[in-house]
């Protein structure tokens, strides 16, 4: 993608992709801290920043690992999270590319990315805000977490700041708009309601899935 794809879109839709991204970046300073606070060494939130780019995952496999977890399953945790990408990736198949740039239009793919992509009008518009915001979660969830690493030390406690809200409140504010709609709101609520359910009972991981079968809700 060339700067001169990414002339489709409006400045309130970059400005936004920016917005969005920093906060991101933010995100990572919380979650880089966190990792530092938790006694990892500095590579290892900076390869899952990297290679991972997954926010809640992350954060799930440090957390489990720092409590006494096995790695193995703090991945299998992390998978678990991550599986709703599946869903995206036949809803933005579209908008990642072919060949080459296919793998990287995959490994962009996130939830700011997509939510940014298909909001779009155009078939241009929805490709190009796709790789702006990916690209920019790219660069800026790693730069957060450097810094994030960087600061850890000096924090007495960076768990209590509690900048990983930051991340779900995003996607809320992004999501809000498409709740206008009957079904959607149907669907939503009922995810959520079978997701918030299902958490005494299933392991970690798994109440995210389920709360996909809200898509099977009607509106009356």
């Amino acid at each position: 993608m060339s700067a001169h794809s990414f002339s489709c879109l409006t400045g309130d839709i970059k400005k936004a992709i920016f917005l969005v991204c920093l906060a991101v970046g933010v995100v990572g300073v919380s979650y880089g801290s966190l990792a530092m606070a938790y006694g990892f060494p500095l590579w290892v939130p900076l390869l899952l920043s990297t290679l991972v780019v997954a926010g809640a995952s992350e954060f799930m496999f440090i957390g489990i690992v720092a409590s006494g977890g096995n790695p193995i399953a703090a991945a299998v945790a992390g998978l678990l999270v991550n599986a709703r990408h599946f869903p995206f990736g036949l809803a933005v198949r579209e908008l990642v590319g072919n060949r080459i740039m296919g793998y990287l239009g995959c490994h962009i793919m996130n939830d700011e990315s997509v939510v940014f992509g298909l909001s779009q009008q155009t078939p241009d518009q929805r490709k190009a805000a796709y790789w702006l915001c990916g690209i920019g979660v790219v660069i800026f969830w790693p730069l957060g977490v450097i810094i994030g690493c960087m600061l850890g030390k000096l924090l007495p406690a960076p768990e209590a700041i509690g900048l990983d809200a930051v991340f779900p409140a995003i996607l809320l504010a992004l999501v809000i708009p498409s709740l206008k709609n009957r079904t959607t709101l149907t669907r939503a609520t009922s995810g959520a309601a079978l997701s918030l359910a299902a958490i005494p009972f299933t392991p970690v991981g798994l109440p995210v899935l389920m709360s996909l079968l809200g898509l099977l809700a009607r509106k009356k």
